[in-house]
């Protein structure tokens, strides 16, 4: 793989024998000839393989330079896929509301849905319980496109897990879940 390991970075390697997440619960599992094997191939990393942030930046990394490229006919981001996703699950759900499900501040939820509205694909209106608040859905264009891309992310989704039982993979969302409550 020409100094690259796993699709990571020139200088990164993911190394672990058991990754436990929560319960003692084993989530991946390296054989320790594998480990052993890629301990002795590159310089040592020291304490960043065991770190769970690190890890998940690099997996993080991998997932949004597949996702770029899965999507790129598309122009969305994974932001705004996420808001649209959403919308679409959720429709009359409030800009705060949408904010909060994705993580992010009321104020960068903002930006978010004018640039998607502006490309015609998310609508406003009053809320129906609140008129200071705005109600999102998604336009007829907005499904359009929505419909259109879900087969690009569905092999992305594969390919991203393809080194992951069912199994794993519900285990690893359920996991990150509660990372992500913390």
């Amino acid at each position: 793989m020409g100094g690259r390991s796993a699709g990571f970075p020139l200088g990164y390697r993911l190394v672990c024998w058991n990754v436990k997440l929560f319960d003692d619960q084993t989530l991946l599992t390296v054989p320790s000839s594998t480990a052993r094997a890629a301990n002795r191939t590159g310089p040592r990393e020291g304490l960043l393989p065991n770190l769970l942030g690190y890890n998940l930046r690099l997996a993080q990394v991998r997932v949004f330079q597949d996702f770029a490229g899965a999507m790129a006919e598309f122009g969305l981001t994974p932001g705004q896929l996420g808001a649209m996703l959403l919308i679409e699950a959720r429709s009359g759900l409030s800009q705060s509301a949408l904010a909060s499900a994705l993580g992010i501040d009321r104020s960068s939820a903002v930006p978010l849905i004018d640039g998607l509205q502006n490309r015609g694909l998310v609508r406003r209106s009053a809320h129906a319980d609140d008129r200071r608040k705005h109600a999102l859905a998604l336009t007829a264009a907005g499904t359009a496109l929505l419909e259109r891309l879900k087969p690009q992310l569905d092999a992305h989704e594969r390919r991203i897990a393809r080194r992951l039982s069912t199994a794993e993979r519900a285990r690893l969302i359920e996991s990150l879940g509660r990372v992500a409550r913390d």
